[in-house]
């Protein structure tokens, strides 16, 4: 249990009970990076320079239109929205028809993983407001996922990673605060949370896969001494929906 600014968070395992509000608050926490991620695609100096073409090209053919121009340019804009869209809904619908399809056997069943739920009291009910999971992996499935990367770009200064003597490591997941209880220090206790299993499950390390626009994410993780290790911008969309969305993914880990 801990307290901050007299509130109290309760980390426990998840129970069949939790089902379907996890599910919820895994479909808002993912939903919710579209719109940072369509401003940032929005505000990038390529696309500022393709969308002042556009509504330039309507102006000039609708006759002088500024209507025209705004029209090119809003439609621009939605074809940039689309492509976030696809590329979170499709992260979205993959993860819950594999591992989140039954939480219970592919997490609570297996002891190299673990996933759990903060709860808060809410006018004396808890109520759940965040959740984290940790998966065991291999060193060879990572090396699988670059090689699916085809090669990501490597953060400068990597050094060869040590894992546990059997090759295992974490793989932090879920990680999602309900947006009325962040900035009250849960997703730093949920960070270590995960932490803490790793260093039970004798991991060397931890790692974790963050998106460009979840700046206040990375924020922490960096606080925690993560560093990135590599980053790519393949998607399980469309390669030009990826190219649009300018949507990088980055890998971070820290040793434990």
């Amino acid at each position: 249990m801990a307290q901050k600014n007299n509130l109290q968070f309760s980390i426990r395992e998840y129970g069949p009970s939790d089902e379907h509000v996890v599910m919820s608050l895994f479909r808002d926490g993912v939903i919710e990076h579209v719109y940072p991620a369509f401003f940032k695609a929005l505000s990038h100096p390529d696309h500022v320079g393709v969308a002042l073409s556009i509504c330039m090209a309507g102006y000039v053919l609708g006759g002088s239109s500024y209507f025209q121009a705004l029209l090119f340019g809003s439609a621009w804009a939605g074809l940039l929205y689309y492509c976030c869209h696809e590329i979170y809904q499709g992260y979205l619908t993959r993860r819950l028809s594999t591992d989140l399809s039954n939480i219970r056997a592919n997490y609570l069943e297996n002891p190299d993983n673990g996933f759990w739920v903060a709860e808060v009291d809410v006018d004396g009910q808890p109520k759940v407001v965040g959740m984290v999971a940790v998966k065991g992996e291999r060193a060879a499935e990572e090396e699988e996922r670059f090689d699916e990367w085809n090669g990501g770009a490597m953060g400068g200064g990597s050094e060869v990673v040590q894992d546990a003597g059997d090759g295992s490591f974490g793989e932090l997941s879920h990680m999602v605060v309900v947006f009325p209880w962040r900035r009250k220090n849960l997703a730093s206790q949920l960070t270590r949370k995960a932490l803490d299993f790793c260093k039970e499950r004798g991991y060397g390390r931890l790692v974790l896969d963050g998106s460009s626009p979840q700046t206040a994410a990375i924020a922490l993780y960096q606080k925690f001494g993560f560093v990135q290790t590599s980053s790519h911008s393949i998607t399980h969309a469309n390669r030009w929906i990826s190219k649009l969305a300018r949507i990088n993914v980055m890998r971070m880990e820290k040793h434990i």
